[in-house]
């Protein structure tokens, strides 16, 4: 191996844990705001926290994928700047992905971010995708966006080798599901309705604990990048198709790159080349734990993962605040 390789996959280590203190950051921040019912104060000391934290990162990092526009919270901006200097980035941040679930003190909040080379994430601006995404492990298109609820549950039985009563399904519990619902226990599958969270709920697919077989129905499309990001580096299928509601939205889309409006994009289409993504708990939930205080210590639980070589650590951080300051 030539020393330039060699240094070269030192720093992509390095960058590795850095995006953890990017994500530990941000939950630690907002963790002091769980239960408060507070949702954008939660979510605005995430963003502070990960906009600073972000500054001591050797990246030219350029937000493309960010939230806040469709509820007014606060947020790291599309096209915002983040990092000290170095390669060009692309960078995709949720700094609290569940902010209800945070105000309300549920499971599955998490602080996230993902990373690629210029270029390789889909350029999506902050309005809703419909998604469909399985496991890793399965024949290609097992199941399709636009193919009926009926034929991809079958499809995902059949291929897992199961009842079609066995699966899992999990989506938002809101009210323009309520015909989908009602397709999958006609069909007889179960569902795990999720009040928040759908970047947790999608990764949900990739880990056999937590019981999850499919996920289906419409989210924020920020949040689809971040889950096709992480099935990149975990394993599994996903696609997305943005749904837009007026001409407005289809021409800012038009101005990021979007060329067909109408397009459903796979995994690969939304997160494409080296990707590495990472995740800290805020509240505990299938995935990960929770931020924990225990005395002038904060301990956080976070996963960080890449696709080149499809190695996942978890890491549990214990942060002394005697020896530094408390961040949020």
């Amino acid at each position: 191996m030539s020393e330039i390789r060699r240094l070269g996959e030192v720093s992509d280590r390095n960058l590795a844990l850095e995006l953890v203190r990017v994500t530990e950051a941000a939950a630690i921040a907002s963790a002091r705001w769980i239960g408060k019912g507070k949702k954008n104060d939660a979510d605005g000391a995430a963003v502070e926290a990960m906009r600073k934290a972000f500054d001591t990162v050797a990246i030219d990092g350029t937000v493309v994928i960010g939230e806040g526009e469709m509820d007014e919270a606060p947020m790291l901006y599309i096209g915002e700047k983040v990092g000290c200097g170095g390669p060009a980035m692309d960078i995709a941040v949720d700094p609290l992905e569940g902010t209800s679930i945070c105000a309300k003190g549920g499971p599955n909040a998490i602080a996230t971010v993902a990373l690629a080379e210029k270029g390789n994430f889909l350029h999506a601006p902050d309005i809703y995708m419909e998604k469909i995404a399985v496991g890793g492990g399965l024949p290609e298109g097992v199941v399709a966006l636009d193919a009926p609820v009926k034929e991809n549950l079958r499809n995902l039985a059949l291929a897992k080798g199961v009842e079609v009563a066995d699966l899992m399904v999990c989506m938002l519990d809101r009210e323009r599901h309520a015909e989908k619902i009602a397709q999958i226990r006609e069909a007889g599958a179960r569902i795990m309705l999720i009040g928040d969270g759908d970047v947790a709920g999608l990764i949900a697919v990739s880990q056999p604990l937590t019981g999850v077989d499919l996920y289906l129905g419409s989210g924020g499309a920020p949040e689809g990048v971040l889950a096709a990001a992480a099935l990149r580096c975990i394993g599994g299928q996903m696609q997305g198709k943005l749904l837009f509601e007026d001409d407005t939205q289809i021409a800012r889309a038009l101005t990021m790159g979007i060329t067909d409006p109408n397009r459903i994009y796979t995994t690969e289409e939304m997160a494409k080349g080296d990707v590495m993504f990472a995740a800290t708990g805020v509240t505990s939930g299938a995935m990960l734990n929770g931020v924990r205080r225990v005395g002038h210590e904060a301990i956080t639980h976070s996963i960080v993962m890449r696709s080149k070589s499809g190695t996942v650590r978890y890491i549990e951080g214990h942060h002394n605040f005697v020896k530094k300051a408390v961040v949020g």
